[in-house]
């Protein structure tokens, strides 16, 4: 099978990694000349990282990045005390990542690309598709370097102005606030202590102000602000607009910046045919609750299985669509708070983590059914090691548990015992030593479990 994705950012990687490594031929190209260099989604959210555990990454991205920082708050030159975006938690048996996870989005695209290449598989820049026709049996894709080339699957995760969205005739209804303009970008400020963020503003309006949040490993600060008509998005509008509030500290260095307006939009079609959307060509969110990039990774995620099996295709717009919708009334819940000055509008809850996401049925019942995230659980192996669920579901496959029974002749079949229960013969066993698998699964014994590809209950 061969499949091209256009679009080289988080979604189109994971998806060329997801597909590379289930034997799918797969080629990624992207219209840029160079990759992109800067922060911009640089909040990665639990259940991303639990995709990210599953694909190989999750380490580098651990190791680069880093979790939930404290807030200085200072209102009127005068400090107030600290504030939390997210507060620090502990893992817990269930949920070995349980807060988002902080690194620029274009470290974590070099860790995917990285990640791509042991798979073979380079990203080709300035390389834009410039067209498609596509039949009963595949994709023609026309390439701006004056290639044309034949795919089974044709993948758009070319971002919010996506050409193949377009291409194929598909809507994307929704709205593009005018009224509200925010100055976003990346600035070096040394007098500032790196190990947290920073909050400059007034007391009597402090949503107007200046917040600054480090970006590990980068001696950058992510600048963010309320941008009035007229204003750009450079060092000295940025420096102008700090002085308001924090005079003396100076900004030295200014990398990339970007003024955004809120945009909320969603695709009538996940897929025309042979043709897939996916990431920002399928949805766009406001940056409130860190949504966007991490809802496209798991729209990669959820669509390379089925794509590499060439099964269920159709479930993959029934499922993720039906997320997104969700998710954009998070994110745009969350911008009103802000716009309307709200003085917790810069705190998010488990609602904005992904580890929540369901494709049950609308009258499924229960506290975990079909169509739910699978819970991990710390369990020991045949020789006694302490391993997790989580590292028997990693890889291509499905997994199945029996619990408290043998499991069937089956590749990737395992039996969940409880201590004292009588061990299988041929070694395809955990022990829940501690209870915590029976628990996570609601399990009694003889009960089966089938966690899909992408880490949810079939």
């Amino acid at each position: 099978m061969k499949v091209l994705i256009a679009g080289g950012g988080p979604t189109g990687l994971t998806l060329g990694i997801d597909l590379a490594r289930r034997g799918v031929e797969v080629r990624v190209v992207d219209k840029a000349d160079e990759f992109f260099d800067g922060s911009r989604g640089d909040g990665i959210q639990p259940r991303t990282l639990e995709v990210f555990d599953d694909l190989g990454v999750v380490d580098a991205v651990l190791g680069e990045g880093c979790g939930p920082t404290p807030i200085r708050v200072n209102l009127d030159g005068s400090f107030m005390g600290v504030r939390w975006m997210t507060e620090p938690a502990e893992p817990t048996p269930d949920r070995p990542y349980p807060t988002p996870w902080v690194l620029g989005q274009s470290q974590l695209e070099g860790i995917l690309r990285a990640r791509l290449l042991e798979h073979g598989v380079r990203v080709e820049l300035a390389t834009e598709l410039v067209g498609l026709e596509q039949d009963e049996d595949g994709v023609t894709a026309r390439l701006s370097t004056g290639e044309t080339a034949r795919f089974h699957y044709l993948v758009g995760a070319d971002g919010g102005a996506s050409f193949v969205r377009k291409a194929i005739g598909v809507a994307f209804p929704g709205i593009t606030d005018e009224s509200i303009r925010v100055l976003a970008g990346d600035v070096a400020a040394p007098a500032l202590d790196p190990g947290c963020g920073h909050w400059f503003a007034s007391a009597g309006n402090p949503t107007a102000g200046v917040v600054m949040t480090p970006l590990p490993g980068t001696g950058y600060f992510q600048f963010g602000t309320p941008l009035g008509e007229g204003d750009d998005a450079s060092l000295q509008t940025m420096q102008a607009i700090l002085d308001r509030f924090a005079a003396g500290v100076r900004l030295t260095g200014h990398g990339w910046s970007t003024v955004w307006r809120p945009n909320v939009r969603l695709a009538e079609r996940y897929r025309a045919g042979r043709v897939f959307l996916a990431g920002d060509a399928a949805h766009v969110h406001p940056p409130t609750g860190g949504q966007g990039m991490n809802t496209g990774v798991q729209d990669a995620y959820n669509l390379g299985w089925k794509l590499a099996a060439e099964t269920a295709l159709d479930t993959y717009e029934a499922e993720r669509r039906t997320v997104a919708a969700r998710v954009l009334g998070v994110s745009t819940g969350l911008l009103d708070q802000y716009a309307q000055g709200h003085p917790e509008a810069h705190k998010r809850g488990e609602d904005t983590f992904g580890l929540d996401i369901t494709y049950r049925a609308a009258d499924a019942t229960g506290p975990l059914v079909t169509g739910d995230r699978a819970p991990d659980a710390p369990v020991l192996d045949a020789n006694g090691k302490r391993i997790r669920l989580f590292d028997l579901f990693r890889g291509p496959h499905s997994t199945r548990l029996v619990f408290g029974a043998p499991a069937p002749a089956e590749e990737h079949a395992y039996a969940v015992l409880r201590p004292g229960d009588q061990p299988v013969s041929d070694g395809r066993q955990v022990i829940d030593a501690a209870g915590h698998a029976f628990a996570a699964y609601a399990a009694s014994a003889g009960d089966t479990v089938l966690i899909r590809p992408d880490g949810y209950l079939g």
